[in-house]
């Protein structure tokens, strides 16, 4: 079918007196097509010179400036098959089982996503089939988002996103940092627990790092992390540490009007779009680690097509990465804590009564004592939580092994405890020993160690099934005083 501007072109050239196969020629058409249209043009043009009637002429003029339209109600729809059908409906039902496990969220595959799995499944449907059969399952709607032209280097656009993850078959919600070059059409995000204030500025760094240079001008909305309050009607403080950066990093801040976020409509598409191609159709992942590394890769993909290495050559010179560590001095406690915005961080055992100091990052946590580092922690999300890390006290618990089993160092650490209790129950001095010869190693090696040195393990088998047979003779035993009492 012929749009339009093709029909245009047809009836501009006949006007000028052009012959049908001449036409056909020029624009590649067949000869019988430039006839139709032209003949239709002027069946037209003669029904409007003959009729007065207002409906009519209304009608024809419709007819004439309209879009060409096939006449399809006795048309075979071929391809619409029902294996199509039944692939189709598969897909709109996992996106509704979706749904009710994120609950209301942003990560439905789109309709062109869903045409691509019906190709990868075989099917030679249209995209405008998929569309108008989806159509006739469910509603839906369209958006539309208006791309501004920019010079390399000028402009750079940030803003923050939900999405809801199932992480080990848990649901957890995070957040994405998006920042989104216009000019080069590239798109970055990272995923966080929270939108804080230290996350806020550490995408700023981890961005600049990666790309190796620094744009004239960073656009925010007026989210809490940049805006510190209002003044007036026009007037804005802005945060104080976001200031520090673009001094530091030497880029100019533009904050949108207020409910303006078409001031900033690249980052807005960005977010729906990253979020949408990378966790809509998995959202499903082991651990948060895996999850990062998924993202990672998929955005190499997504960003294949960009200009970034031509607006590189564009860009201001990068500073190295800004030192975003809060600086915090503690004394600790006499069961071997520190205290950190009411979470408690174990460190080894020899420093108890003594003052460290603490690099607080919006995800870890280093300690140092004497200007020497002592240990790293995971930041703990929450409030009134604990830390805890065994090798902090292999001393105390090499004289004091019976503590071991019941001590919250154990307890924190839930694998450990497994492994101790299933082979290491009635050799708590082994279990300590084997952690003292190996306390350099990472916990997943170990557990692995641990496992592999539990020389033991039949012994503990008995040990359970003496306790067992102990326990039901018990049982009889009470049984039958029981029996003698109601007698």
């Amino acid at each position: 079918m012929k749009n339009l501007m093709d029909i245009s072109a047809m009836l501009k050239l006949k006007e000028k007196g052009m012959s049908n196969r001449a036409i056909a020629k020029t624009l590649g058409v067949d000869k019988k097509t430039v006839n139709k249209y032209w003949n239709q043009y002027k069946s037209n043009f003669e029904k409007l010179e003959t009729t007065n009637n207002s409906t009519e002429i209304i009608k024809i003029q419709e007819d004439i400036v309209s879009k060409p339209r096939y006449n399809s109600e006795n048309r075979v729809r071929r391809k619409i098959t029902p294996e199509f059908l039944n692939a189709l409906k598969l897909i709109i039902e996992d996106e509704e089982n979706k749904e009710k496990v994120l609950g209301t969220n942003k990560q439905a595959l789109t309709k062109k996503q869903i045409y691509e799995l019906l190709k990868k499944q075989g099917f030679t449907v249209s995209y405008s089939s998929v569309v108008l059969e989806m159509k006739r399952m469910k509603s839906s709607g369209n958006e539309c988002f208006i791309r501004q032209d920019y010079n390399y280097g000028d402009r750079l656009e940030y803003d923050f996103g939900e999405v809801k993850l199932i992480i080990n078959g848990i649901l957890k919600k995070y957040y994405i940092a998006v920042i989104s070059s216009p000019a080069s059409n590239f798109r970055w995000c990272y995923l966080y627990t929270n939108s804080k204030k230290d996350v806020f500025l550490d995408s700023h760094v981890k961005f600049f790092k990666m790309i190796g240079g620094v744009w004239k001008e960073v656009v925010y909305d007026n989210m809490r992390n940049v805006v510190s309050k209002f003044i007036g009607k026009n007037e804005k403080e802005l945060n104080e540490d976001l200031v520090k950066m673009s001094i530091y990093y030497g880029f100019d801040i533009n904050v949108t009007n207020a409910f303006s976020g078409n001031e900033k409509g690249y980052v807005e598409g960005s977010v729906k779009y990253l979020r949408n191609q990378i966790f809509a159709e998995n959202y499903k992942f082991p651990t948060e680690e895996s999850a990062i590394e998924y993202m990672e890769s998929q955005l190499i993909k997504l960003n294949e097509n960009s200009k970034i290495e031509e607006e590189k050559k564009q860009l201001k010179t990068v500073r190295p990465p800004l030192e975003l560590a809060e600086i915090r001095q503690s004394f600790v406690n006499k069961y071997s804590f520190v205290q950190i915005d009411n979470n408690f961080y174990s460190v080894p055992e020899y420093l108890v009564g003594l003052k460290v100091t603490s690099k607080i990052y919006y995800n870890k946590i280093l300690i140092y004592s004497n200007n020497e580092f002592v240990c790293e922690h995971k930041k703990i999300d929450g409030e009134k939580k604990i830390s805890a890390d065994i090798r902090h006290y292999l001393k105390t618990l090499i004289f004091k092994p019976g503590a071991l089993k019941n001590s919250y160092v154990l307890k924190s650490n839930p694998k450990l405890k497994t492994i101790f209790d299933k082979y290491y129950n009635n050799n708590p001095k082994k279990f300590i020993d084997i952690i003292e010869k190996n306390k350099e190693k990472n916990n997943e090696e170990l557990e692995k160690i641990l496992i592999t040195n539990c020389g033991n393990l039949v012994e503990n088998k008995r040990y359970t099934n003496n306790i067992n047979n102990l326990t039901r003779t018990q049982t009889s035993m009470y049984n039958q005083i029981m029996i003698g009492v109601n007698k």
